[in-house]
């Protein structure tokens, strides 16, 4: 049944004292394999947030009544509501009630947010910042010394657990974190560890490559209604066929290359294909794309 959103001034969230109870073996438990009483808390509640508790609903493992949101208002609070999580307008009370946290607010607005939690951060936390351009080394400064932090780059596709995950550690985190972490959010697509240096150009890659997938699926369908196919039916098989290339990609192993030449026949329809292409410069303009990005993600990191 839908819940209602609470009123402005009221909390729906479980009281300081829940969260006493178990706190210190709720972690303990997660490393042995057991999460149902696993407590997630999310500071903010916008879409990246919500994509990722609804990837740990639907894998089952942790539990509506465990995944804890706060935001300023209501407005990104009812899907969390909705799905029967706890939510509050209160940050502390998030730390209080998890274990693990995910940050999800706007980058500019964390440093505070940090200075709020921190008096409320314990050694049995782990703190995961899914802010772009905020380090690790900024965030374990202003978090009490020890404190065990991670950082995680998402993307979109993992409101359809099917995003492209990459995850750093930092200095105070375990590898029993790290291999949580990624139990936790493999529900969301596939999920891989790297030195943080590489989270700028996982961002011009898959963070904002999904952009430069959606201009090619517009173009690569709108080619078949110039040559007469229904618009509904030629979004559908652009959609299908980069799905179909990017699954035999995973599953085969190959190199993108072995696998265009082998569809690839002497004279045929697709040689000539790419020759357009080619002609436009598709393969550079795409790699100057994930430059610029990755220059533009390092800037903001800069700030």
């Amino acid at each position: 049944m839908e819940q209602q959103p609470p009123p402005q001034n009221r909390e729906n969230v479980a009281s300081g004292s829940r969260a006493g109870a178990g706190f210190a073996g709720d972690l303990e438990g997660a490393m042995m394999g057991e999460l149902r009483d696993l407590r997630v808390g999310f500071i903010g509640a916008g879409r990246m947030a919500g994509a990722v508790a609804q990837g740990l609903l639907l894998a089952g493992e942790v539990q509506a009544e465990n995944i804890f949101a706060s935001a300023p208002s209501n407005r990104n609070l009812e899907k969390f509501q909705n799905h029967g999580c706890k939510t509050t307008h209160c940050n502390l009370q998030v730390v209080k009630n998890c274990t693990f946290l995910f940050l999800a607010t706007k980058p500019y607005i964390l440093p505070a947010v940090l200075q709020q939690m921190a008096p409320a951060v314990t050694p049995k936390h782990v703190v995961i910042s899914m802010a772009a351009g905020v380090s690790l080394q900024s965030l374990e400064e202003l978090l009490p010394a020890g404190t065990k932090v991670l950082r995680v780059m998402l993307n979109l596709p993992c409101e359809v657990q099917s995003g492209a995950i990459l995850l750093a550690q930092g200095s105070c985190a375990g590898e029993q974190d790290v291999a949580l972490l990624k139990r936790l959010l493999s529900p969301c697509g596939l999920v891989e560890e790297a030195p943080e240096s590489y989270l700028d150009i996982h961002t011009g890659l898959s963070g904002s490559g999904v952009a430069y997938v959606y201009t090619f699926a517009e173009a690569l369908a709108e080619g078949a209604v110039k040559m007469g196919m229904p618009g509904d039916m030629a979004y559908k098989m652009a959609a299908q066929t980069l799905l179909g290339g990017a699954k035999m990609i995973l599953e085969t192993g190959e190199h993108p290359a072995v696998l265009r030449s082998a569809v690839c026949t002497p004279g045929g329809t697709t040689i000539h294909a790419l020759h357009e292409l080619e002609k436009g410069t598709l393969r550079a303009t795409v790699m100057n794309a994930v430059e610029a990005a990755t220059t533009r993600a390092r800037e903001l990191g800069k700030r």
